[in-house]
């Protein structure tokens, strides 16, 4: 016969709650990391604890999710995924959209691209897909012609057509905000461009269209994704405290994109 105090044991533990289960989202500084911790606070209120761990290039957390440093990250889009894969033969899988975020083109020299003078230099990423999304702005303005305007892995070697005899620097994405004071143009992707104190929206002198191929997504490793926390991280994204923040803190800079 069970003693009172096992008795007591047992119905102190049916009455607690279950223990969250922890998860470890990898971003990158600035937006994508606001936009985890509200995603974090709502999550929580559903049953899962979110863990934000932030990174500062776009190289590391996809090698930390595939190393299982995290269960999941939201910082890239697919076609940066779909070239880190190539690489590597990462086991990464795209779950969901999250937001999307019409990247600018920015210089503190000219107020419009047909102003760039002969020679001009210009600032792209040095990442194959970011750097293919600045040439296809410059491309989608006339500025260049590209042997292909829609190929997302678009090199500087696919200009086919340059009357302007632009000059091209490619820098690390993180680098590219410091390189406006010495540079005519640079493309800049909007998380580092708004940490810089940039707002897309009004300091970008021309922009890439808002539908294309460049929607950010949540990504985890292929073995994870039927597990039912996937769904939950979901389901806290694609919620009303996470669309209203978007609408309030970024102002168009960041739509969602579910």
């Amino acid at each position: 016969m069970r003693s009172f105090a096992a008795i007591v044991a047992v119905a102190l533990a049916l009455s607690m709650p279950a223990k969250a289960e922890t998860i470890r989202v990898g971003v990158t500084a600035g937006p994508h990391a606001e936009i985890m911790d509200v995603v974090k606070k709502v999550a929580a209120e559903r049953g899962l604890d979110v863990k934000v761990v932030e990174f500062t290039d776009y190289v590391i957390p996809n090698q930390a999710l595939a190393l299982k440093d995290i269960e999941a990250n939201s910082f890239q889009h697919e076609p940066y995924l779909k070239n880190q894969i190539s690489k590597t033969g990462w086991k990464i899988v795209k779950v969901a959209n999250t937001i999307a975020s019409p990247q600018g083109v920015y210089s503190l020299k000219y107020k419009k691209l047909s102003d760039l003078p002969e020679g001009a230099r210009v600032a792209i990423a040095n990442d194959p897909s970011n750097g293919a999304r600045g040439l296809m702005i410059l491309a989608l303005h006339g500025v260049i012609k590209l042997k292909d305007p829609n190929n997302v892995a678009s090199t500087v070697a696919d200009i086919t057509d340059n009357p302007k005899k632009l000059r091209f620097v490619e820098l690390d994405a993180a680098q590219l905000p410091r390189a406006l004071q010495d540079v005519d143009l640079v493309a800049i992707n909007n998380n580092y461009a708004v940490q810089a104190g940039l707002n897309p929206a009004v300091d970008a002198i021309a922009h890439e269209n808002v539908e294309g191929p460049w929607v950010n997504i949540l990504a985890v490793r292929e073995e994870d994704k039927d597990k039912p926390w996937v769904q939950q991280l979901i389901a806290a994204y694609h919620s009303d405290p996470v669309k209203e923040f978007l609408d309030k803190r970024f102002k168009g800079t960041y739509l969602a994109a579910w």
